[in-house]
């Protein structure tokens, strides 16, 4: 009889495949975390109307200190407006995205509301202020 020298082994190695998923799962969770849409962590308030969204240009933000932050960078009152209006030059047409934490008191919303309406009326534009809101979970909705 004659036997073949070359054996095919049913065995498999994985131990290569597992060290690949492994560092590909370290990956993944590593880039993950540095992904954050904002910054500033806020609880903004809800809104059940439909969402619109709108060429946004520059972000505003209000934490729960009432710190103010343009573009994730803290500003001073006093300095809100000429940094808006340096960013609003480029444009006729726009939004200014105002992130304010529920705690917020209203009359920092306006300063800002106040704040591009003076930019429009020095430069003649048409800038918008939209309040971010946050959608309502299902799990906190009430059914009637």
């Amino acid at each position: 009889m004659i036997q073949s020298r070359n054996k095919i082994s049913p065995q498999f190695n994985s131990s290569s495949m597992s060290d690949l998923v492994f560092l590909l799962l370290i990956f993944f969770m590593l880039t993950s975390t540095l992904i954050s849409p904002n910054a500033i962590k806020m609880l903004l308030p809800q809104s059940t109307s439909g969402q619109t969204m709108a060429k946004q240009n520059v972000t505003v933000s209000i934490d729960d200190k009432l710190n103010y932050y343009v573009e994730n960078q803290q500003k001073q009152l006093d300095e809100v407006e000429p940094y808006l209006e340096a960013l609003l030059t480029d444009t006729q047409e726009g939004t200014v995205k105002l992130h304010a934490d529920k705690s917020v008191p209203v009359q920092y919303i306006v300063n800002i509301i106040d704040a591009v309406n003076h930019v429009n009326q020095r430069n003649n534009t048409k800038h918008k202020v939209i309040l971010a809101t946050e959608a309502p979970s299902t799990a906190n909705s009430v059914s009637k």
